[in-house]
């Protein structure tokens, strides 16, 4: 149960959403279209901004990337890598 963004991929994620120092980035759970995933049916969005609790967290790039209480369920037995690729990010779970 571990989230990783690579330091690429914030730099990225700060020029595609003009994120600035201390700006936040959640994952969200969703049920329909989205970052496929490993769950069936469930997929993965995005949301600038801090809401609830945090529960999991990286810090990149001075920018905190992170699912709240609700969500961390989502990574009970999985890891989450999010590194840069060509010109767009890549989002690999790994089975724990």
């Amino acid at each position: 149960m571990n989230l990783e963004v690579t330091k690429e991929a914030a730099a990225w994620f700060k020029s595609e959403l003009d994120l600035k120092s201390g700006d936040f980035v959640q994952f969200v759970v969703k049920i329909y279209g989205g970052i496929p995933t490993p769950h069936p049916s469930y997929f993965l969005g995005l949301s600038v901004g801090k809401e609830g609790m945090i529960a999991i967290k990286d810090v990149v790039e001075e920018v905190t990337f992170y699912f709240d209480d609700r969500d961390a369920w989502f990574l009970d037995n999985y890891d989450l890598a999010v590194i840069q690729k060509n010109d767009d990010v890549e989002y690999i779970f790994t089975q724990v």
